[in-house]
């Protein structure tokens, strides 16, 4: 690994054109997802789904079996960088930021059980006692 990938891993930024394809190789490495109004938690009995509503919308859906448990609709235009934080343990925390006046807020996060490692092949991991 680069140094600036290791930096990348642990802390910093990255675009959101570079985050969305590895988020989505690592769906089953998401731990909780939402935005700073409501919040998502990842399950043994669920599972995230990736889709593109149209050029200017992507969706995150949380779903069990058939049912759709709730949904992010992310719009890509409103994010001007994806910021990688260290959470508790393991975990990355990756807030997708806009910014307003001058000023940057979270519109959307996403808490991992790993950091970025600047590949788009998702690598085993073992999670609530499964291989993802």
């Amino acid at each position: 690994m680069q140094q600036t990938e290791r930096q990348t891993a642990a802390s910093g930024s990255m675009a959101l054109q570079e985050f969305w394809p590895w988020l989505a190789d690592h769906c089953n490495c998401i731990l909780r997802a939402g935005t700073p109004d409501s919040i998502l938690y990842d399950d043994d009995d669920f599972h995230w789904r990736f889709t593109q509503e149209n050029p200017r919308t992507l969706l995150v859906q949380l779903v069990r079996g058939k049912r759709l448990i709730g949904e992010v609709f992310v719009e890509p235009d409103l994010v001007s960088s994806v910021r990688l934080t260290p959470g508790d343990k393991d975990e990355v925390i990756f807030d997708l930021m806009a910014e307003a006046d001058g000023e940057e807020h979270v519109l959307y996060y996403f808490v991992m059980a790993h950091g970025y490692d600047g590949h788009h092949q998702p690598e085993p991991t073992a999670r609530h006692g499964r291989l993802h």
